[in-house]
């Protein structure tokens, strides 16, 4: 009896605490903003390069005088077609102000841009290039999390989301799953020497969990990597999108290749009512392309609803029965999936049981000893054949590079530091192999 009375106070306490949340905190505007600009998080090769890398930064707004030890942070990340746009472009600053001043902590973050060719190849690149730098940014809280705690972030409550390039970083985040999916646009070989589906952008092997995806005038590669069990998600588009199709349809349609017929929203809505996945969606009827970007009343009042809407959908996620601000409304048209049978095969590289990424390949016979103080012996599967051997430290920078044209090969510590590291060794079929490495 003593149990279920406490039970029930402890429901009571619960319900009572996220029901006083309505009309305060996270649901109207209360705090000013605070934001700390281009705080790095990360760095990897920049487009088109093995040997130059980029700082990965972002700018973090934090609520003014918040003395809130656990705070909800949304990681934002601007359009511009993977060409161009900056963490500062007018949208996401407003949703970033937006959102702070009602107590969430904001992320606008920078990845790498450019396309080493404009055609679906350089784009999809691109976009993995995005995708491991958005990963890299949510980790680098979990990291803040479990060392300094300098941003306060309750980590059961991350969320990603963005406009245009951003919104298709957030949902290939969350609904690309298996490197099998890819593959149908690059090779394995392609994606294992991009580094995965998580890439090397940084803070290696902290967490990658999120609570929910914000879509605004995004799409997926294909409908089917939404499958049930998957994360709820919030979609916001207009039926009159030219750039990224409401349904489905080439993206960028009027430029002079196509480059990527993708799904929009309004097939990702469908596929998540079939398959039980929540999704709030709303329809900016006759609208373009991310209305809600600019200054004019008209804009103005988009982002409104914007905010209205998504503030919504954070609301329902984080367990708060507030009053519904925004209104889904009807989707517009008929969306008919097509067939399609999700492959079952993940060959990315994964964190093992102690934390560090490791990949297993017939390459390597044999890595020893590891960790070491000083030397590696790296014997390899085949040798007859010549290896390339390329030694990275945790961001991604190759310190360490040469050519094994016989059974083993001596890694040699040297100057570096200790720590871990990854030792990437490729064949001349272009067959690729990565181990972790530990220096003491």
């Amino acid at each position: 009896m003593k149990k279920i009375y406490l039970s029930m106070v402890a429901a009571f306490t619960i319900s009572a605490a996220a029901n006083a949340q309505c009309g305060s905190r996270y649901d109207v505007d209360q705090f000013g903003v605070t934001p700390t600009m281009s705080v790095p998080y990360g760095s990897n090769v920049t487009s088109g390069s093995t040997s130059t890398y980029s700082t990965l930064t972002m700018d973090i707004y934090q609520p003014t005088g918040d003395v809130a030890t656990a705070r909800p942070l949304i990681v934002w990340a601007h359009g511009g077609s993977f060409i161009g746009g900056t963490s500062t472009d007018p949208d996401v600053d407003s949703l970033c102000h937006r959102f702070t001043k009602k107590g969430y902590v904001c992320a606008s973050i920078t990845y790498r841009l450019g396309v080493t060719s404009y055609d679906s190849l350089g784009f999809i690149y691109a976009l993995m290039r995005a995708v491991q730098d958005m990963k890299a940014a949510v980790r680098f809280f979990y990291k803040d999390k479990l060392t300094t705690n300098t941003y306060k972030i309750d980590t059961n409550n991350i969320f990603i989301g963005g406009s245009s390039a951003g919104a298709f970083m957030a949902l290939h985040y969350a609904y690309l799953k298996r490197s099998c999916q890819v593959e149908q646009y690059i090779t394995a070989h392609a994606l294992d020497s991009l580094g995965g589906l998580s890439g090397y952008s940084g803070n290696q092997c902290y967490s990658e969990n999120v609570k929910g995806v914000i879509n605004l005038c995004g799409a997926l590669g294909t409908y089917g990597w939404l499958e049930a069990g998957d994360l709820p998600f919030c979609s916001m588009h207009g039926n009159a999108d030219n750039t990224v199709n409401y349904s489905r349809g080439n993206v960028l349609p009027t430029f002079p290749i196509h480059i990527l017929v993708a799904d929009g929203s309004r097939m990702l809505y469908q596929q998540a009512q079939a398959v039980g996945v929540q999704n709030n969606f709303y329809t900016f009827y006759g609208a373009d392309h991310v209305p809600y970007a600019g200054n004019t009343a008209t804009e103005i009042k988009y982002m409104d609803t914007t905010v209205h809407f998504v503030h919504d959908y954070l609301l329902q996620r984080m367990g708060y029965s507030c009053p519904i601000t925004q209104a889904a409304n009807t989707p517009y048209g008929v969306a008919t999936l097509y067939s399609y049978t999700n492959c079952a095969t993940n060959t990315s590289l994964s964190c093992s049981t102690s934390g560090i990424k490791t990949y297993q390949a017939n390459l390597l016979q044999e890595v020893y000893p590891n960790p070491s103080a000083s030397t590696v012996n790296i014997v390899f599967t085949n040798s007859n054949d010549t290896h390339t051997i390329q030694l990275m430290d945790i961001t991604g920078k190759v310190v360490k590079t040469d050519l094994s044209h016989g059974t083993a090969y001596t890694l040699e510590k040297g100057a570096l530091n200790a720590g871990m590291y990854f030792l990437q060794v490729s064949n001349t079929l272009g067959q690729t192999s990565v181990q972790k490495i530990i220096f003491n």
